[in-house]
């Protein structure tokens, strides 16, 4: 039988060291309580100067816009509604950050995962997370990177994948068949790029204990989704967001093409 992983105890919230300093970046699925939030928070405490964050959720959006404002200073904080399927919606959350002088970091954190099996998984079920996952990801660089290359930036865009682009799990065949593809997106795109000076990289998260997690999810899958990690517990949305934002500051600047695991779940 193998030995219970004790919880280790979740570690103290790390003061910023102005990392993105005067930079302007944009982030998909950044209302809520999860990582897409905390990146908001964390590049606005990093020093960017202005943060375009985008989400579907209307409310939630509009409540995150307030409490950031008013937190970091409204001429900080712009907000758009964006749904990362519809192009023109995709083009106007990164045109809102030419107010600022233009996008200099774009953080890509939509997704839709699920529950189904391939036994039963209608095409529709498959091509909804595919291409808010996948595809949106590849419309927002798209999109990001001409706008870099036309302002003469050299930008920086970072992905969001998952873990499970790595392994086998029932149930997942389209989140994992879309986070794979977000991995071999980032790779490939990044030497598409390259001559432009832009990088992009991702990460690579396995479980990031948030509210609506917590809320969907018993104790008992919970408990042992924590065992299955080597610290016995969830990664804090903010250590993810830590890692982008290593991702998107000169501290990586020979890094490009690269999936990055937050956990020790790679395989």
């Amino acid at each position: 039988m193998t030995a219970q992983r004790p919880e280790q105890p979740t570690p103290d919230y790390v003061p910023a060291h102005n990392l993105l300093n005067g930079k302007v970046v944009v982030v998909t699925a950044a209302a809520g309580a999860g990582i897409g939030a905390s990146v908001v928070r964390r590049v606005l405490e990093e020093g960017a100067s202005a943060v375009v964050l985008g989400d579907t959720h209307e409310r939630r959006l509009a409540e995150a816009q307030e409490e950031l404002s008013g937190e970091f200073g409204a001429d900080r904080v712009r907000s758009l509604v964006c749904d990362v399927t519809n192009e023109e919606q995709v083009k106007a959350l990164v045109d809102a950050a030419d107010e600022f002088g233009g996008v200099d970091i774009m953080i890509n954190n939509a997704g839709l995962g699920g529950t189904d099996s391939v036994l039963e998984m209608t095409d529709e079920q498959w091509s909804r997370v595919i291409d808010i996952t996948l595809t949106g990801t590849f419309r927002c660089i798209r999109y990001a990177s001409n706008k870099m290359i036309e302002k003469g930036k050299r930008g920086v865009i970072v992905n969001n994948a998952s873990v499970i682009g790595w392994r086998a799990q029932e149930g997942q065949a389209h989140y994992a068949a879309a986070k794979a593809g977000v991995m071999a997106l980032t790779r490939c795109a990044a030497l598409d790029v390259a001559p432009h000076g832009i990088r992009i990289n991702a990460v690579s998260p396995s479980l990031a204990m948030h509210p609506f997690l917590a809320k969907v999810t018993s104790d008992e899958l919970l408990h042992e989704l924590k065992q299955r990690e080597a610290f016995g517990r969830a990664a804090e949305p903010w250590e993810v967001a830590n890692v982008m934002v290593f991702l998107a500051s000169d501290y990586s600047s020979y890094l490009t093409g690269e999936v990055i695991s937050v956990s020790s779940q790679h395989a």
